[in-house]
């Protein structure tokens, strides 16, 4: 079984570096949230037992049931990432891809939750998820 390490859950230590980039951009900061951490945290374990980059799940669960399932409701994101990435790489790569960028500058969200599971391989590969919520 993986463990998830400690980027189960990395939201407090990504807050400061989000609320940057929303300011570049104009935009208010995000707040962590503990539901939503849970949230992404369970689809990197998800992808990291699988070794598949996806928003479905093998039960059949979309992005929209896993939120529902959850008791996540309103306006939501999900931007996910498989790689040799620290936290900092992980934003960078989201925020040169124009849809994961529009996911991280939605005017709409307003909390996030951030988290990685390491691939299990001994090489420091993540799959890290992001969930954004208003």
């Amino acid at each position: 079984m993986l463990q998830p390490g400690p980027g189960a859950g990395v939201s407090n230590a990504a807050a400061s570096a989000i609320a940057k980039i929303r300011n570049e951009n104009g935009l208010s900061p995000l707040k962590p949230d503990s539901r939503l951490e849970e949230a992404a945290l369970q689809q990197a374990t998800y992808m990291a037992r699988t070794g598949e980059l996806t928003h479905t799940t093998g039960w059949g669960r979309d992005f929209a049931s896993r939120m529902r399932k959850a008791g996540i409701h309103g306006f939501r994101e999900e931007n996910i990432a498989y790689g040799h990435f620290d936290m900092a790489k992980a934003l960078d790569v989201w925020m040169h891809s124009p849809p994961h960028r529009r996911n991280m500058l939605n005017p709409k969200v307003s909390r996030f939750g951030l988290a990685y599971v390491d691939d299990g391989k001994g090489d420091d590969r993540r799959y890290w998820a992001i969930v954004l919520d208003d």
